[in-house]
């Protein structure tokens, strides 16, 4: 059979958004499926890795990208006032009139090019990939143009977002638009594919046409091939990731002030708000905190492993946290190394990091309970007692990729 997929975040865009796509087109060839990908000629991305490698099996096309460059626009406004904020603020206005987001210009491009392709190679399913919602757009046109199958894989919520300030009239407003996207998904696609199971809970609550299914991120063991870990004279945490809306490294930064551990280094790797750094220097936390620039991901992959613990941040979020399973979850229990889990405690992620003994878990906000699982991990260390945290043979064959693959290759089978 073929798969035409259809994914804004693609080799050589870098970040956490691309591993899934890329997986699935990396393993799919091997499931005996001719796998297609669709991605921009150029995403127009904060962040590129070039030593990100498309796959060689998988059939890949690109369409002209037309939307607005990928900005921070929260460092870009911070500290700056008057007419100089104003207008700053205008210019990023075309990005926030573009609904249901501002990737939704590909669609111009995206469409022609998607529905050209499953009729000149004879495509069975249309697998499409958000985030952006605007993505699933691509699918319905394919399927509703040549009758191909449509499955909407759904990386976070289609509707509410745990990152979104809902109570800015704007947001309100692009919410609305994602809802209608939503209902779209549901009307129209054969199969919705939710990376959580909280994810399929708001699809079913649609009430949708096709099946609902759950296809969790994998832990890919095999990306930290050759990296190792050792031990240095320092506690060394470490944090990779982007700060973006809602998620908060200050309640751990607290918790790191008052532990008054002095032998501890908080390394964080990825994009860090300006406004989060002025407040971190604040503390007086001097060389216990590191602030690393974005770096390709064989590079975040090495910081990990050769880590001590790994912090682990999901806001609660108004309890939308509870649901995230992030693939940033599964890329930490991948590393095996101790993880301090600043998640809901009573959320997805707590459960799996409790279900594989990963490491210790207390709730993002709350300063004393993060104070001393950091104390507990750093007593560990100076023990010596502090391992990694291999997982077992039937969690690493549960949790792996490759069975995330067989599952997406058996739904997609199913369809044709």
């Amino acid at each position: 059979m073929k798969v035409l997929l259809v994914t804004m975040y693609f080799p050589p865009s870098g970040g956490g958004g691309v591993q899934r796509p890329l997986k699935f087109a990396t393993h799919l060839p091997a499931q005996g499926i001719e796998t297609h990908v669709l991605a921009p000629d150029d995403a127009k991305w904060i962040h590129s890795d070039p030593e990100l490698v498309a796959p060689t099996q998988a059939w890949i096309h690109r369409a002209r990208y037309l939307g607005p460059r990928s900005r921070k626009l929260a460092d870009e406004l911070h500290g700056r006032h008057g007419l100089d904020r104003l207008s700053r603020q205008a210019r990023s206005l075309s990005r926030r009139v573009l609904v249901p987001d501002e990737n939704v210009g590909w669609n111009l491009t995206a469409i022609p090019a998607a529905v050209r392709i499953a009729r000149a190679e004879g495509i069975d399913v249309v697998l499409t990939t958000s985030p952006p919602n605007s993505v699933h757009l691509v699918g319905a046109a394919v399927k509703r143009i040549t009758g191909a199958r449509w499955v909407a894989d759904l990386r976070d919520s289609v509707g509410a977002h745990p990152h979104r300030r809902v109570e800015r009239a704007s947001v309100r407003a692009k919410e609305k638009v994602s809802e209608s996207v939503a209902r779209l998904v549901a009307r129209q696609a054969d199969v919705i594919v939710a990376a959580s199971e909280a994810i399929a809970e708001e699809a079913r609550a649609l009430e949708p046409a096709g099946v609902v299914t759950t296809i969790l991120n994998g832990a890919d063991f095999d990306d930290f091939a050759g990296l190792e870990y050792s031990r240095g004279d320092r506690f060394r945490i470490t944090h990779t990731g982007s700060f973006f809306g809602k998620r908060d490294p200050r309640p751990f930064l607290t918790a790191l002030a008052e532990s008054g551990l002095e032998d501890v280094v908080a390394r964080f790797v990825g994009d860090f708000r300006v406004a989060d750094r002025e407040w971190a220097e604040s503390l007086g936390l001097g060389n216990r905190l590191e602030l690393h620039p974005y770096v390709p991901r064989r590079r975040s992959l090495a910081l990990q492993r050769d880590s001590d613990v790994l912090l682990l941040l999901i806001p609660e979020a108004g309890g939308r946290g509870q649901g995230v399973l992030s693939g940033k979850v599964f890329e930490y229990l991948a590393a095996e190394r101790p993880i301090l889990a600043a998640v809901p405690p009573d959320g997805a992620a707590a459960d799996l990091i409790r279900e594989t003994g990963a490491g210790v878990v207390a709730a993002a906000d709350d300063v004393p309970a993060l104070t001393a699982a950091l104390s507990e991990l750093h007593a560990r260390w100076q023990a010596g007692t502090l391992n990694g945290t291999p997982l077992s043979a039937d969690d690493r064959e549960r949790l792996g990729r490759a069975a995330r693959v067989e599952e997406l290759a058996e739904v997609l089978r199913g369809l044709a």
